[in-house]
């Protein structure tokens, strides 16, 4: 991939691609079956990360570092959870609650709507189609057939269930949220409150004592706190002991963190919190919006126990706008965009074949902490980083969608990007970063661990 090209596709999100950045992208799409430049997507994504990173080693006392990505890997990155094995075992995560209904279903006016059963979601909607919690998909399918795809979508909206119709780019653009959206970079950072300035002191890695609380779920938000343990940051992710989750995503993105379980409705739980946060440089959140303001930890309230705090928050469709706070996942985000159109071509509307808008935002959110800590680094201030799915699937609409997915390379033999080590799940074996440097490698010093195997507390 040429260094224009890169540049440009960085411009595209609003973002530059330094000429005095040492980075070498090598390869081209398509390396996975699809329209969209997704390897390549996925590669500048991880190039800014990787600028960023270098930027603030060079403010800790270090020299400038040569980079370098392979598309083929980058584009592997977007579906790490598949390539991993645990004792031996592959394979993709085990179907839970609500996924009889995730799929893309076709609606009594020729179009189709993505519906998606979340964690709890799957009852409320099969209840919406007149349907019992064993409809089979042949019973989904009839029901959806008699009910229109947008008074569908807006009936679920009321009732704050997850679906998306199937719409092409053109409409989600005339769409108030795809305007809305369209206004906005791909990484928002907006200053939220006065702190004087953290300059960072020495250290051997790029975040080396950085802290940061994961307080997400469910590969986007958890890849932003992956990332930066990465570049050596302390990562303390929290759950709730009564959350569900998916294991194998929970193993995927658990690279590099301690793991801690915390109750939030109990008040001991958020008194405890309350005390990370007064250590922590980083706090980052996948719920839905008002979810922790409810509790006492939304932007400003976060900033209020800890100035000089990088808040950083990712949904689905963004925020403002009709949708704001409205849920929704990686498949709804490429429904409503039109990347399923595109994708299913002269067919049916159909997926991409990668979790491009989990990952790729979970780089993206780790891109504006990055860029939030070094400005405070200068001239302080708590800082407010906002990205989305939703976003993150527009730009790489607009790289282009010109591919044709037939001659697509495909990963090829991964074995030279695999790592294993001895982790809490057992003998694990696992895609590593995709990212290289020459004086900092990303690297997770820590093996991935079970949720809540550990205590609620800071290492050091």
């Amino acid at each position: 991939m040429d260094r224009a090209r890169a540049a440009w596709y960085a411009a595209r999100a609003g973002l530059e691609l330094d000429p005095e950045t040492e980075v070498v992208i090598a390869g081209d799409d398509p390396v996975l079956p699809t329209p969209f430049h997704l390897g390549e997507g996925a590669a500048v994504a991880l190039a800014l990360v990787g600028q960023e990173a270098d930027r603030i080693w060079r403010l800790r006392g270090g020299r400038r570092q040569a980079m370098a990505i392979d598309v083929r890997h980058a584009a592997a990155s977007l579906r790490s959870y598949l390539l991993l094995e645990v004792d031996g075992q592959a394979g993709p995560p085990a179907p839970r609650a609500g996924s009889n209904v995730t799929a893309i279903w076709p609606c009594g006016d020729g179009r189709f709507i993505h519906l998606h059963g979340s964690f709890t979601h799957g009852p409320g909607i099969l209840a919406e189609l007149g349907l019992g919690e064993g409809a089979s998909a042949a019973e989904i399918a009839a029901a959806t057939r008699q009910r229109g795809a947008f008074e569908l979508e807006d009936a679920l909206a009321a009732k704050g269930l997850c679906a998306a119709v199937c719409r092409s780019n053109a409409e989600w653009l005339r769409h108030p949220q795809g305007q809305a959206l369209a206004a906005k970079p791909v990484v928002e950072l907006v200053r939220i409150g006065d702190a004087p300035p953290e300059p960072f002191s020495e250290g051997d890695r790029p975040l080396r004592g950085v802290r940061v609380l994961d307080l997400t779920r469910v590969l986007a938000g958890p890849t932003v706190a992956r990332t930066l343990a990465e570049h050596g940051a302390e990562v303390l992710h929290i759950a709730g002991p009564r959350l569900p989750t998916v294991e194998r995503f929970e193993m995927d993105t658990g690279h590099g963190k301690r793991q801690a379980y915390l109750d939030l409705d109990d008040p001991a739980g958020r008194a405890t919190l309350q005390e990370l946060v007064r250590g922590a440089d980083v706090f980052s959140q996948g719920f839905q919006w008002g979810s922790l303001e409810r509790r006492g930890f939304g932007p400003a309230q976060v900033a209020k126990l800890r100035p000089g705090i990088i808040y950083v928050t990712e949904n689905a469709f963004g925020y403002g706008g009709p949708w704001d706070g409205r849920p929704g996942w990686e498949q709804l985000a490429q429904a409503a965009t039109g990347v399923c159109v595109r994708q299913g071509g002269d067919g049916p509307p159909v997926l991409a074949p990668a979790a491009m808008n989990d990952y790729t935002t979970g780089y993206f959110g780790t891109l504006g902490a990055m860029m939030a800590l070094r400005r405070r680094a200068e001239e302080g201030g708590s800082w407010l980083v906002r990205v989305s799915l939703a976003r993150t699937s527009m730009w790489y609409y607009d790289l282009g969608h010109d591919l044709d997915p037939s001659g697509a390379s495909g990963t090829g033999d991964t074995g030279d990007w695999m790592l294993e080590r001895e982790t809490g799940y057992g003998r694990m074996r696992f895609l590593r970063p995709a990212l290289r440097m020459s004086e900092t490698d990303p690297h997770w010093e820590l093996p991935t661990a079970p949720p809540g195997s550990g205590e609620p507390a800071w290492a050091g």
